[in-house]
């Protein structure tokens, strides 16, 4: 790696966080180390729409310089990007966008190539897709018909067009295609069999695809498929042998493609296992292990209490009380985040609480859609006093949400000593949440005034957001399978960390399965008894850990912020992700790959 290194990141995450891999985008993009030590970076992705006005093409702080729809033209480009549109028939937006890391003052920004691909001349897409079948097997008329297949299965050939019109593949220097799952993997596939320059690819592992779905919709999740995968790889056993072919799944087949490219970037420990148990060709796989980063900031005793009491008013304004306590989950709303396991938990601390005449509150904050504009949430707290009490149907609850709340309230009913509070919006300040949240309330005070957080995800590639109370002191909970598990357990030497506990639902306490396929069986009957049983005990370490006296929560404090140090970004870029981009510039092309 030098500083006349490109680096290419296709994602459909260019213009705007959606999800981690914005997350992770932000923290690569914005490390000192990143932005000295490498050429240019470009961001690649399809246009999703040319509605709004042009200045919007690349999001609120982008700068558009080119952008055929709109008959913009600021750049020199022009010319090459004509000659690509022309070709394939295509649009095309360029510019850059802003990443600022406003705790550091570190900002970038990266170049932007988006490519409208909806009205696409067929005929280079059908050769690239057959040079696709003829060099890695992949047979793209099964999955055609899918638009989430289709779409950047037509942006690879026009975007690696559009990178050489710009000069982003010199000859004198290395490009390096990062392919951000499944999404990138076209693009970079195509970049390996360009016939005119040596691209460098590299997979950005965020998650296993098939993995991931076999979690979700398996009964026994994580307590079932992580205890299958290690029996059945000391048996020499893939995923196919044991869970069938999985060639119905387009995300698998583009997956298990990326033990072509030059590199993948495992972001946990469990996902490096997941792909080499993906199939048998991941053997000889070259895999890194490369954790995400995590903020890290530096406050004071009294910041952390100020935060708190901002969130203890809430609750007060809310239902009546003041909690001792603070446990809080911010997250998205699906099945893989576990949030049955929270309220299991959470019966067990409520029983060690009452003899103390202790309480505590917990914030959900989760919504499956997008923002409810404010005049809805102020109506509905008028009117039925949200978001204590829910209705089923929008501006309300989702489907999704509804089920989550039906759970809620019979905890709730039980409950005496905590109760929890369902958040279904996107943002947490006044502004979104309504007129009984505290004047001076911002999302960082969820953070920072939280004494638990908890993330028992029963997939969970990384976990950034789990992992972002800790350096002001909260306790966070993580299940074993978390990515960010394995990062804290490498940091701290695999010894205990106060800050954080690390709940294994795979653990089948002494309970005899005689092989692979008799652990298929595990069914939620088999998990519901090992969760109630691992619940207890992440109840009695969290009960344990709870800071007594403030001494000992600014040792959490100062515990917490070191751990997130030396787990920073930083770290990350110069530790991980630039080692792991050498290792793609020094491999050789294979010679079977031709254009």
């Amino acid at each position: 790696m030098n500083c006349k290194t490109n680096i290419v990141h296709v994602t459909h995450e260019a213009i705007g966080k959606i999800g981690g891999i914005g997350a992770v985008l932000d923290g690569i993009l914005t490390s000192k180390a990143y932005t000295e030590n490498t050429g240019r970076t470009i961001l690649v992705s399809t246009l999703f729409s040319t509605e709004g006005p042009v200045h919007n093409r690349l999001g609120v702080e982008g700068e558009v310089l080119y952008s055929s729809a709109d008959g913009l033209i600021k750049t020199g480009y022009a010319a090459g990007f004509k000659g690509v549109e022309r070709h394939f028939n295509v649009e095309i937006v360029y510019g850059r966008r802003l990443f600022e890391d406003r705790r550091t003052g570190i900002k970038s920004m990266p170049e932007v190539i988006l490519i409208d691909v909806r009205q696409i001349n067929l005929a280079p897409i059908n050769e690239f897709k057959k040079q696709l079948f003829d060099n890695f097997g992949i047979m793209s008329h099964m999955y055609e018909h899918l638009w989430e297949f289709e779409e950047w299965m037509r942006l690879a050939p026009p975007a690696i067009a559009a990178l050489k019109a710009i000069g982003a593949a010199p000859h004198d220097g290395h490009t390096i295609v990062v392919a951000h799952e499944f999404m990138g993997m076209p693009t970079a596939l195509a970049a390996k069999m360009d016939p005119d320059h040596d691209f460098k690819t590299v997979f950005h592992a965020h998650e296993v695809a098939p993995v991931r779905k076999i979690v979700e919709e398996m009964d026994g999740h994580d307590t079932m498929f992580y205890n299958v995968m290690e029996a059945a790889q000391k048996e020499g056993l893939s995923l196919p042998d044991v869970f069938g072919n999985q060639n119905h799944y387009f995300k698998h087949v583009l997956v298990e493609a990326s033990r072509h490219c030059d590199n993948i970037l495992a972001v946990g420990d469990y996902v490096a296992k997941e792909l080499r148990f993906l199939a048998p060709e991941f053997k000889n796989a070259d895999i890194e292990l490369t954790y995400n980063g995590i903020p890290a900031y530096h406050i004071g005793l009294e910041e952390k209490k100020a935060s708190k009491t901002k969130l203890v008013q809430y609750c007060e304004n809310l239902l009546g009380f003041k909690p001792d306590y603070i446990f809080t989950h911010v997250t998205r709303l699906v099945r893989s985040k576990g949030l049955w396991r929270d309220l299991r938990v959470l019966e067990h601390v409520e029983k060690e609480l009452r003899p103390l005449h202790k309480s505590a509150v917990m914030f959900l904050l989760s919504t499956e859609i997008g923002p409810r504009r404010l005049r809805d949430i102020q109506r509905m707290e008028a009117e039925y006093h949200w978001p204590v009490a829910h209705r089923e149907g929008l501006p309300d609850l989702s489907g999704g949400e509804a089920v989550v709340y039906a759970a809620i309230q019979e905890f709730n009913t039980r409950s005496r000593n905590i109760k929890v509070v369902f958040v279904n919006q996107f943002g947490f300040d006044k502004h979104r949440c309504g007129n009984r949240m505290p004047e001076d309330i911002e999302f960082m005070d969820i953070r920072k005034g939280s004494d638990v957080e908890f993330g028992q995800s029963i997939y969970e590639p990384f976990g950034i957001a789990q992992l972002e109370p800790l350096s002001f002191g909260g306790i966070c909970v993580v299940t074993n399978v978390c990515g960010c598990a394995g990062f804290v357990k490498k940091i701290n030497h695999s010894e205990e960390v106060r800050n954080v506990i690390i709940a294994d639902y795979t653990d089948l306490d002494e309970m005899n399965f005689e092989d692979s396929e008799d652990m298929l069986k595990i069914d939620r009957t088999t998990r519901d008894k090992i969760e109630h049983h691992i619940s207890e005990k992440v109840a009695m370490e969290i009960f344990a850990r709870l800071p007594k006296n403030d001494e000992e929560l600014l040792d959490m404090i100062n515990s917490g912020y070191d751990l997130a140090a030396h787990m920073s970004w930083e770290v990350v870029v110069e530790n991980y992700i630039f080692k792991s981009f050498a290792k793609a510039v020094e491999k050789q092309r294979e010679p079977s790959i031709v254009a």
